[in-house]
């Protein structure tokens, strides 16, 4: 799509932040009011806009993407969306462990067992590790709990838990991103123990890598959403 405007600006209203293209409000693709509810992301989604060339490039406007699937998806498949995450929380990745060598054993702990200490300290809520890749299934009260955690964010952060979770495997480590106990650093780090170690032992594979690159720049782009959306 050619670009269509010259100048993307932020209109603050009532009912939230608006986004504007040459003054005209902008829509969502199922033609809803685009409202954003911190002027901080507003301004970063106009600042997307005002970085495009000559043509509109979609993927470089994640967080205008992000902000579509808040207001469009969110409201009618909360539920859904919540099964999904639960999904991860039964399967977390930071709870299946190595059983060896001792390296990746003691990077793995000195990665994962930060974020389930947090959560526990935060929460109340204790998630068993296991050795290997056998299913462990989680407490019963430990999930529901998971569930009432995760159930009490808005769309926005909801959006954000689900998409991390995708990415990561672990909904701990989304939860840490999304409530600002972790840098999106650290939480990359932590998801790649495992292709980090093999790639050292046996050499980077080139499909690994664009694999590990996109989801860098998922959960990059994640958080800057959820900073934004702190920013007031």
């Amino acid at each position: 799509m050619k670009r269509f405007y010259s100048e993307a600006s932020v209109v603050s209203e009532a009912d939230g932040h608006a986004v504007t293209l040459d003054g005209r409000p902008m829509k969502t693709p199922a033609k809803r009011p685009f409202r954003l509810p911190s002027r901080g992301l507003a301004e970063a989604v106009a600042a997307e806009w005002n970085g495009q060339g000559e043509t509109l490039d979609l993927p470089s406007m994640p967080l205008t993407q992000f902000a579509n699937t808040a207001i469009d998806r969110l409201p009618e498949a909360r539920t859904g969306v919540v099964d999904e995450i639960m999904r991860y929380a039964d399967t977390d990745l930071l709870c299946y462990r190595a059983e060896g060598p001792d390296i990746l054993v003691i990077r793995q702990a000195r990665a994962w067992d930060p974020p389930l200490d947090w959560l526990g300290r935060t929460y109340g809520v204790a998630l068993v590790p296991t050795n290997g890749i056998v299913h462990l299934p989680q407490a019963p009260e430990a999930l529901e709990r998971m569930r009432q955690i995760v159930c009490a964010f808005d769309d926005w952060r909801l959006g954000m838990v689900g998409h991390v979770a995708g990415v990561t495997g672990s909904v701990v480590l989304a939860l840490s991103l999304a409530q600002g106990a972790m840098p999106a650093e650290s939480v990359i780090a932590a998801s790649f123990v495992d292709e980090d170690y093999q790639a050292e032992r046996w050499g980077e594979d080139v499909e690994a890598a664009r694999r590990r690159a996109l989801a860098v720049a998922d959960i990059e782009a994640a958080d800057s959403f959820l900073r934004h959306l702190r920013s007031g």
